[in-house]
C-alpha cells in the first residue's frame, strides 16, 4: 500500500472533477446522500473550497466546505471529508485538513466550524488533540435519523467544532502529562468490559467542583466496530455521553484536548475538557 508522501493534495475547481467527488462520496455512504456536482461546483464559485486527495492520480479523498454567516462574521462550514476505505489511516484527512486550513486563510477567513460523532475516537484525536479545535455546543440527533452505510440504527449526535486557523499554535494540550491512572479514575464515565474486551459504559461520576480545572470523559476506542456488532451497548454510550457532555457544557466547560492510550487492556479514550 502507498505512503502519504505519495499522495497529491490540490484545490477542486472543474465539473469533471467535482463529479468525482460525487461518486467517491457515494461509494463512502450510499448514493442517496452524495452531494449534487452543480452544488459543490456553486459553492466553489461562492467563497467555497473542495479539496482533493489523489494516488497516482486516482481520487482517494476529498474535503468539501462552504461559506457560512452568523449575522457578524463569515466563516467556513466544513461539510464532509471523506477517504476511501484502502486509504484510511495514514494521515490522509490531517493533509486535507492542512490543505483547507491554508486555502481558508487565501479566501480571507479566521473560522472553520464542523460537526462530527464525538464517539468517532479516530475523529476526535485528529480535530482537537492534532488540529487543536475546541468544542462546547453539543446536538443531538443532528441529522435525525440516518439510513446511510455508515450512521444508520443510532441518533446522530454531532460535536460542533470551532477551528481557530488564525492562531499559530495548538490549543494547550491538557491532557499531556497526566498519569493514565489519574485520568482513569477521574473519567466522569466509568465502564465494564463484556465480550472480547468491548466496553460498556457502568456508572458515571459526579460533575466536577468549582475549584477543578480539567475533566475527563471515556469514550471506546473503537466505536464502529461496537456500532456494528452491538447496537444496544452503542445506544448506551450514545446517551451516557450526550447527558455528560450537555451537562459539562451548559456549565461552561469545553473539549480542548484528546488523550490516547496505547494499551490494549483499556478500550477507551479520553477527552479532555477545560472551563473557559
Amino acid at each position: 500500500m502507498t505512503n502519504t508522501h505519495e499522495i497529491a493534495i490540490r484545490s477542486l475547481h472543474r465539473i469533471e472533477e467535482l463529479e468525482e467527488v460525487r461518486k467517491l462520496e457515494s461509494a463512502i455512504w450510499g448514493e442517496t446522500d452524495s452531494i449534487p456536482s452543480h452544488q459543490t461546483i456553486t459553492a466553489v464559485k461562492n467563497g467555497g473550497l473542495v479539496i482533493g486527495a489523489y494516488c497516482e492520480e486516482k481520487l482517494i479523498g476529498f474535503q468539501y466546505s462552504f461559506p457560512g454567516f452568523n449575522g457578524q462574521s463569515a466563516y467556513l462550514c466544513s461539510h464532509i471529508l471523506g477517504i476511501d476505505e484502502q486509504f484510511r489511516n495514514k494521515g490522509i484527512g490531517e493533509k486535507l485538513k492542512s490543505a483547507q486550513r491554508d486555502e481558508a486563510i487565501k479566501l480571507g477567513y479566521s473560522l472553520i466550524t464542523w460537526t462530527y460523532d464525538p464517539l468517532e475516537s479516530v475523529n476526535g484525536y485528529l480535530n482537537i488533540a492534532k488540529l487543536g479545535g475546541v468544542c462546547s455546543t453539543y446536538i443531538p440527533n443532528c441529522y435525525g435519523e440516518m439510513e446511510d452505510l455508515l450512521n444508520s440504527g443510532i441518533p446522530s449526535d454531532r460535536f460542533l467544532v470551532e477551528w481557530h486557523i488564525g492562531k499559530k499554535e495548538k490549543t494547550d494540550s491538557n491532557g499531556q502529562g497526566l498519569p493514565l491512572n489519574f485520568v482513569i479514575e477521574n473519567s466522569l464515565i466509568q465502564w465494564d468490559a463484556i465480550d472480547e474486551g468491548v466496553p460498556v459504559p457502568s456508572f458515571t461520576l459526579p460533575l466536577p467542583e468549582q475549584e477543578c480545572d480539567t475533566a475527563f470523559v471515556a469514550i471506546p476506542k473503537d466505536f464502529r466496530t461496537i456500532r456494528a456488532t452491538n447496537i444496544q451497548v452503542a445506544n448506551e454510550w450514545r446517551m451516557k455521553t450526550r447527558d455528560i457532555f450537555s451537562d459539562l457544557f451548559q456549565q461552561e466547560w469545553q473539549v480542548t484536548d484528546f488523550m490516547k492510550n496505547s494499551m490494549t487492556e483499556i478500550p477507551v479514550q479520553f477527552y479532555v475538557l477545560s472551563r473557559k
